[in-house]
């Protein structure tokens, strides 16, 4: 961007700040001045007739990008949610009673089996699965080796697996 552009920039910042909010940025405001500084700064230099009224064009075209772009967004989510949606208009996505005592069980089921294998795997389970934590930390937490973690992960997997799969 050329010096004089630059300047002229700086020096009407408050008027095109003022410009862009009344256009539709709010709050935004600062961030579209922030791009347009950026976008003027990647423009080649050239004579310009009258740069206050380039820059308040060049403000007023990024404002239409922008208000373009989210609106594209939103028509874009929300055709993703329409194709992806499983439910139907006017039917709850909510689950069924039936569905809930059926998850409950089968919950109940899955703790039932991870407490038969005992609380090291148990609790390696849950640190790992549950909270995020790290098998080499999980090692070093519960005093055990990588590799008893990793057997507990093992076991406490097909327990799970096999809770899952009978239905009791």
């Amino acid at each position: 961007m050329s010096e004089g552009l630059q300047a002229i920039l700086l020096a009407n910042r408050a008027t095109l700040l003022r410009f862009v909010a009344a256009r539709g940025a709010g709050d935004e405001a600062e961030d579209v001045l922030q791009e347009l500084w950026i976008k003027l700064a990647a423009a080649p230099a050239g004579p310009i007739a009258n740069p206050l009224s380039y820059l308040f064009r060049a403000a007023e075209n990024l404002m239409r990008d922008r208000h373009r772009a989210s609106r594209q967004a939103i028509l874009r989510d929300a055709a993703w949610d329409e194709s992806h949606s499983a439910s139907l208009p006017g039917v709850s996505d909510a689950p069924t009673g039936e569905r809930v005592l059926i998850a409950r069980e089968e919950l109940a089921r899955i703790e039932a089996a991870l407490a038969a294998l005992g609380d090291r795997a148990r609790d390696v389970f849950r640190l790992h699965r549950i909270e995020g934590m790290a098998q080499r930390d999980i090692a070093t937490r519960l005093g055990v080796s990588l590799s008893t973690v990793e057997s507990d992960m093992r076991k406490a997997y097909r327990a799970v697996l096999d809770a899952r799969e009978r239905p009791e």
